[in-house]
């Protein structure tokens, strides 16, 4: 699964640089190392359309008319404080954030599990406690600094491995479609960090919004490079999805776990709509 997401990474790597040239099916397979017919199957059984049709998901001017069509549609969502019952797979997702002095502790008294599994964008780290998932980071050949950020972020708590314990929660989150069953997310952050994450769970898979959409919800319409630095801080990937968050103007903007990634979610994401209203 790891070398399937590395070859489709590839690909839209070289269908971003090469887009105006519209590269055919052969040309693209080329590129990966792979034949034709494997590359089709591949790309399919990953996005469930043609590259082409995943090109047009990657282009600025699509996600400028996304961010149009999305606007009402997360206006709505905003004001009766609900999101679409089609976010995430129909996931549900409770939040809960850990409490002043938990904070303050650094977690004294609780105890962390944390596993390593391949998802479909790659290898992951999943961490999770009695009351929920606590961190979902991506893995790009930093195990290490992983391990080591939590450490920081809960210096008092007792961490260990078992991916035994992890891997039904991840194959749960990466499963489409995924089972219904309450999913409960652990949150460290700051108020206003809170504020940003809980707001990026409003924004229903198939819509997208820009970091000012989400500065104005907040009621700090000065406040978007703030909110930026907030969707940046994310401690839990995909599941919070700071990946469905583009500038104004349609372009991409950052993203932690590398902007090849943040296509990848998206365009499948997006090819996900365009199936389920086909």
């Amino acid at each position: 699964m790891a070398d399937d997401y590395q070859r489709i990474a590839e690909a839209i790597v070289y269908l971003r640089e090469h887009a105006q040239e519209q590269p055919s099916l052969d040309k693209l397979a080329e590129q990966i190392g792979l034949s034709p017919f494997h590359f089709q199957r591949l790309f399919h059984r990953f996005a469930g359309v043609s590259p082409k049709r995943f090109l047009q998901h990657l282009t600025t001017q699509y996600a400028k008319q996304l961010l149009r069509q999305s606007a009402s549609v997360l206006e709505t969502s905003f004001a009766v404080g609900l999101s679409s019952p089609g976010r995430l797979h129909d996931l549900l997702v409770t939040v809960e954030a850990v409490t002043p002095g938990e904070y303050k502790t650094g977690g004294e008294n609780l105890q962390i599990v944390f596993g390593y599994h391949p998802t479909p964008f790659g290898e992951c780290l999943l961490a999770t406690t009695q009351r929920g998932i606590c961190r979902l980071n991506f893995i790009d050949g930093n195990r290490q600094r992983l391990i080591d950020e939590l450490y920081q972020d809960w210096p008092q708590a007792g961490i260990r491995r078992d991916d035994s314990l992890t891997a039904p929660q991840v194959e749960q989150i990466f499963t489409r479609p995924a089972a219904i069953k309450p999913l409960p997310l652990l949150l460290r952050g700051t108020n206003f960090q809170l504020q940003v994450w809980q707001a990026l769970l409003q924004i229903p898979e198939g819509s997208i919004a820009s970091y000012g959409f989400l500065a104005k919800q907040l009621g700090q319409p000065a406040a978007s490079r703030a909110v930026g630095n907030a969707v940046g801080q994310n401690p839990i990937a995909y599941l919070i999805p700071c990946h469905r968050v583009l500038r104004s103007d349609g372009g991409l903007g950052g993203y932690r776990w590398g902007s090849e990634r943040k296509l990848a979610i998206l365009g499948y994401e997006l090819s996900g709509e365009d199936n389920r209203q086909d």
